[in-house]
């Protein structure tokens, strides 16, 4: 199946069902037990800076080991799967010493999603398997002063964060079919994401088309830079996501009602993967598949959203709860937006026609 087809047969797919993304990552990665020997491998084996904790290595020191995490989100029902890049930028590896090796790491996590995606494929010919390009959120923001006594400092500028991301996607962008910048907690982190993939594009035959996700970080129903949901909707809109949405944070009982004002704003699919409740006092999430897929069927069936998944804490078992309880359930249709000016800051304004 060529990208083209797989994309017009999951756009054709959406049409008819919610679709289903995997679980979360990292928690996958941490059920493994790995030791610090296996993030530094045989290449970087006398790296002087400890790599334990930077899982996107893992694409090339443990390559099978990304491997079979993303068959088991295969097996488990899911339609599409996130590569293992959540931070494969120079900026955030460069907390490793790695930045020089972030495009290679992108790749390789790339190349790893879509060669899982294409061997369930082979085996289920009918069924298409989407790979996302996770462009996460980076370690250092373009909104925010990390010195206190010192508001407008920066630790980037746009421009690096542009090209942070641009480098990221052009390694990724020949083997997904999808960018997808999500847990985004600061919309111009975002807006760099967002240049850089329409950059990346411009010099592409086939465009990929872009996902975006933010991350509500408490009950305030604001980002952390302070947007609301329909704000950060608004600062967005202008990129024509195929899908945009919420994703980590909260549990799917606390951001049920910020799903909901997605709904009603955005004019293209809704994107919808909470973390598996909240996080107990060791930092671990509790919260069962089926308390999870619960939720999550009933923002199916109150026409909430289109693309499901989860984060944090969530596992195959999850996603396989997951497809059950959206089965069947049509879609969320997509409206028609009036058009009118259409303005944000931490809060949306607009100005009907």
């Amino acid at each position: 199946m060529t990208r083209k087809e797989r994309r017009a047969r999951l756009e054709q797919l959406a049409r008819e069902r919610i679709l289903v993304i995997d679980g979360a990552m990292g928690t996958a990665i941490q059920a493994l037990g790995l030791d610090g020997a296996d993030y530094h491998g045989e290449e970087f084996a006398g790296w002087p800076t400890p790599l334990k904790g930077d899982n996107d290595l893992l694409n090339l020191t443990r390559p099978e080991a990304i491997t079979a995490i993303h068959e088991s989100y295969l097996d488990a029902g899911a339609d599409m799967i996130e590569t293992n890049t959540f931070n494969a930028t120079a900026i955030s590896q460069a907390d490793y010493g790695l930045q020089e090796d972030a495009p290679r790491i992108a790749a390789a996590g790339a190349k790893l999603a879509r060669a899982a995606a294409d061997a369930f494929e082979a085996r289920h010919e009918a069924r298409p398997c989407g790979v996302m390009g996770a462009l996460g959120p980076l370690s250092k923001t373009l909104s925010i002063s990390p010195k206190v006594e010192d508001p407008g400092y920066r630790e980037v500028d746009f421009d690096q964060v542009h090209k942070a991301y641009f480098d990221q996607a052009e390694a990724m962008a020949p083997y997904v079919d999808f960018f997808a910048i999500e847990t985004v907690f600061d919309t111009l982190n975002a807006k760099a994401a967002i240049a850089a993939c329409m950059d990346v594009n411009a010099g592409l035959d086939e465009p990929v088309p872009l996902i975006l996700s933010g991350t509500i970080t408490d009950n305030s129903g604001r980002t952390l830079t302070g947007q609301t949901t329909e704000a950060f909707w608004t600062s967005i809109a202008h990129a024509r996501p195929w899908a945009a949405g919420l994703n980590c944070a909260l549990g799917a009982a606390e951001l049920r009602p910020f799903v909901a004002d997605m709904a009603r704003a955005a004019d293209c699919l809704v994107i919808a993967y909470p973390n598996a409740g909240l996080p107990n006092a060791f930092g671990e999430y509790d919260e069962s598949p089926q308390t999870t897929a619960a939720h999550l069927g009933e923002w199916a069936r109150d026409g909430l959203v289109n693309i499901v998944g989860g984060c944090c804490g969530t596992t195959p078992d999850h996603i396989r709860a997951i497809v059950k309880a959206v089965e069947g359930i049509a879609p969320r249709p997509v409206p028609k937006r009036p058009k009118a000016l259409r303005l944000s800051g931490l809060e949306p304004f607009e100005l009907a026609g």
